[in-house]
């Protein structure tokens, strides 16, 4: 008697959790917007009134060239060593 109260319950539980389906909530989609046809086109718009015309301003005078530099002396011959900087190894991307 008692193992078939416990089963009966047990199987009332599972049942009842089987029937208990969660509600699907569908959004409805945003309405498009559709242009409608074109209207009439307006009126050519009037043309302005001509304005003068400035004088053109003078040339400048032309500058003065610089004087020429002292030359340096010439640098001394390595001694066949290469020095190659290598870039250093970008961080992982922290998660």
């Amino acid at each position: 008697m008692n193992h078939t109260l416990l089963i009966s319950a047990l199987l009332a539980t599972l049942s009842l959790a089987a029937c208990d389906r969660p509600t699907v909530v569908t959004v409805p989609a945003a309405p498009v917007a559709v242009p409608g046809p074109a209207g009439a086109q307006g009126e050519t718009g009037s043309q302005g009134a001509t304005g003068y015309q400035g004088e053109t301003g003078s040339q400048g005078a032309t500058g003065f060239q610089g004087n020429e530099g002292i030359q340096g002396e010439t640098g001394q011959s390595g001694d066949g060593t290469t020095v190659i900087v290598v870039p250093a190894e970008a961080a992982a991307p922290a998660n």
